[in-house]
């Protein structure tokens, strides 16, 4: 399916929509950084949002969990409208889970991942045994049981990722929200996350997943919403949204896409020609006795002298 540069309508059933999107519109400043968008997602779909820098992937989720107020539209999640609910309500039903967990926490793994229960919390105790039966089973689903006692500064990035995962689970949400899951792993784990968000949604929970890593998405991902400038430009099967044209549209660079046993891989191209000024940067001297020269495109001009000031262009 091409790409342009206006929204596309797509044929959805809206009876079986699990999380409804309308007309969803915010901006930070007077401007909007997202424009009407529309979405509708089913129940244990799993989602990816592609988008260059800035486009609004992350911007869209905290709009879903009403970490950030809309201005316009409405979201609607199992027949429920979003709008009407408490923190507390909406904690019961998405979560969110971050790219990565800030290492100077001190809780042990245990704990922190008991922290998922929070929104659970009724009596003057923080925890049940309910609770501590849960918490066991996701440490043990997710493989870090072992590490229960372990501080979170010690774990590896992996192992993190995967603490990170097993507290959305324990708080039993409907819908969750994941950015950048795979950004500081190495392939094994990046590898291993993706099939444990794809297991989730399999095993019905509906998940959404901003990513920049274009294979990841498309091997494993039912559909793709492809943003650019705050606004939907696709939204579909992998196969019909991730073009070589799109990508080229909206990433701005060309790639090649190769089929093997039905699943695609994304080989970014060389810059052509044209594009050839906007990476090229060459350096006459490291010693400091003659002026570097650079060839920036981005700057609007080529072959400059470099200039000392980074706030403008030379």
């Amino acid at each position: 399916m091409p790409c342009d540069n206006g929204s596309q309508e797509i044929p959805q059933d809206d009876s079986i929509a699990f999380l409804t999107i309308d007309g969803l519109t915010f901006g930070y400043t007077v401007e909007n950084n997202l424009d009407g968008l529309d979405l509708r997602a089913n129940k244990g779909e799993f989602i990816g949002l592609l988008g260059p820098n800035g486009s609004g992937k992350t911007t869209l989720m905290r709009c879903i969990n009403k970490v950030l107020k809309i201005r316009e539209g409405t979201v609607f999640l199992d027949g429920e409208d979003m709008g009407d609910k408490t923190r507390k309500e909406m904690s019961k039903l998405c979560t969110t889970v971050p790219a990565d967990i800030p290492t100077d926490f001190s809780l042990s793994t245990r704990e922190f991942v008991t922290l998922g229960r929070a929104p659970y919390v009724t009596g003057m105790f923080w925890e049940t045994d309910e609770d501590l039966e849960i918490v066991d089973r996701a440490m043990y689903d997710f493989g870090i049981a072992q590490y229960a006692d372990r501080r979170l500064h010690e774990l590896s990035s992996g192992e993190r990722a995967r603490a990170l995962l097993a507290k959305g689970v324990v708080q039993h949400p409907k819908l969750m929200m994941v950015d950048e899951p795979s950004a500081h792993l190495d392939i094994k784990y990046k590898i291993q996350v993706m099939e444990m968000l794809k297991g989730l949604a399999r095993s019905g929970l509906t998940v959404i997943m901003a990513s920049h890593d274009l294979n990841l998405v498309t091997r494993y991902c039912d559909k793709v919403m492809l943003l650019h400038d705050g606004k939907i430009i696709d939204y579909g099967p992998c196969d019909k949204v991730v073009t070589e044209q799109s990508i080229r549209e909206v990433f701005d660079i060309s790639i090649k896409i190769v089929w093997d046993n039905g699943v695609p891989y994304i080989i970014p191209r060389p810059p052509v020609d044209d594009d050839s000024d906007l990476f090229s940067i060459e350096y006459d001297d490291f010693s400091g006795a003659r002026p570097a020269r650079a060839r920036n495109r981005m700057c609007g001009r080529g072959n400059q002298t470099y200039s000392p000031d980074p706030g403008r262009c030379p």
